[in-house]
């Protein structure tokens, strides 16, 4: 059984988001799809089949980080689309259809669902945790289930050191931190980082469905605008072009595959 393993979000291998890709003819048993990301051990690894004419997709596709089935996620969808290499792809998943056009030049857009954003006051564990003076909170929902978080500015998003240990105890997937671009010609409006250690997944290179949120966040915040570039200042880096569709966000990015091998079990 063949798998792929795809860096998301740039055009460059060993950057970006790495996913594991699997098309099959059926889902399996979903214990034997854990344990082959498990396995995988990267942030995600997506499982997809083809389903049949009439259907309201073209394909069905999961995602499973290391240790939980996520319903949401973006890097491993783009992956799924460049492995597929069609011009546009519709998935069937656990939040709705999605879908993945792809460009003559290497581009790859997505259609996802627009995250609603509910400002909350900061749980009293949150600053301590992060390490970091926080200017607001928002809870994201219901596809994402995070914490979005922003900070006083990108230095402060950059140096962050967060208690991982932590965070895997507490109920949301994961924490968003962001803060606008410190330079405003540097490339990009707004910097982000992404710890979702309740899913496994200490911090994420770069997160798609997090830009979801980012999106009207950061819309809100920069006079109405409705495209936007964001940077994911992990290790690896990588850049999410971002429109927004009213509920809908458009998140646009370049993928390159780096391993293809196959399953023996």
């Amino acid at each position: 059984m063949r798998i792929q393993i795809v860096d998301a979000f740039t055009a460059r291998p060993f950057a970006g988001n790495p996913a594991g890709v699997v098309v099959l003819s059926a889902f399996p048993d979903t214990a034997w799809m854990q344990r082959v990301a498990a396995e995988v051990h990267l942030s995600e690894t997506a499982f997809l089949h083809p389903l049949p004419p009439g259907a309201e997709a073209d394909f069905a596709l999961r995602w499973f980080t290391p240790v939980v089935e996520v319903a949401l996620c973006g890097h491993a969808t783009l992956a799924s689309a460049h492995v597929l290499g069609r011009d546009k792809t519709s998935f069937a998943t656990l939040s709705g259809v999605l879908t993945a056009t792809a460009t003559d030049d290497g581009w790859y857009t997505l259609d996802f669902p627009t995250a609603p954003l509910s400002p909350i006051d900061a749980p009293p564990w949150l600053s301590g945790v992060l390490g970091a003076e926080i200017v607001s909170v928002h809870h994201t929902g219901p596809n994402t289930d995070d914490l979005l978080v922003e900070l006083a500015d990108e230095a402060t998003v950059r140096g962050l050191r967060p208690d991982l240990s932590t965070l895997a105890t507490k109920e949301n997937r994961g924490v968003i931190v962001t803060a606008a671009a410190a330079e405003p010609d540097g490339g990009y409006d707004f910097v982000s980082r992404f710890f979702g250690a309740a899913a496994g997944v200490g911090e994420d290179p770069v997160t798609g469905s997090a830009h979801t949120a980012l999106t009207p966040f950061w819309s809100a915040r920069l006079g109405g605008r409705t495209s936007m570039t964001g940077y994911q200042a992990s290790a690896r880096g990588g850049f999410v072009r971002v429109t927004q569709a009213g509920d809908r966000t458009l998140l646009t990015g370049q993928a390159v595959t780096t391993i293809d091998g196959e399953l023996l079990v």
